[in-house]
């Protein structure tokens, strides 16, 4: 007999909800699926929207940073970049260029498109920190 008087006792008890509950969260178990569902799914759409996104912008990056500059490196200056920096940007040159643009080529586009995107941030905070002596 106290053994059919446990199994009675036992009702099936929803451990989440009572942990919610005691951390003060009023939102039932349902809303919380809800939101998770909902946000789920933004993320799909997001990253649906970066896929299209990147498709076009493949198109794009090879336009603007793999054409040949009107300078070439015969009159430029001497710069020093990290070995590994080297070795990437060998490689990138040797796939995506097909080996027909130089690393001085692609580093003057990269640096030009930086400077043109960037060029009013980069004057703006220039002034706000050179004062001259005079």
């Amino acid at each position: 007999m106290e053994n059919q008087d446990k199994k009675k006792t036992n009702p099936a008890i929803d451990e989440e909800f009572l942990m919610s509950m005691m951390a003060g969260e009023e939102k039932p178990k349902e809303s919380v699926r809800t939101e998770t569902r909902k946000e789920s799914m933004l993320e799909k759409a997001v990253s649906k929207e970066k896929a299209r996104a990147q498709k076009t912008s493949e198109v794009n990056y090879e336009k603007l940073f793999f054409t040949n500059p009107d300078t070439n490196a015969r009159n430029g200056k001497s710069v020093y970049i990290r070995p590994e920096f080297h070795e990437r940007l060998s490689r990138i040159v040797q796939v995506i260029a097909e080996d027909k643009l130089t690393i001085y080529a692609y580093l003057d586009n990269i640096l030009e498109y930086h400077f043109q995107e960037f060029g009013e941030q980069i004057i703006t905070s220039f002034n706000e920190k050179y004062k001259p002596i005079l």
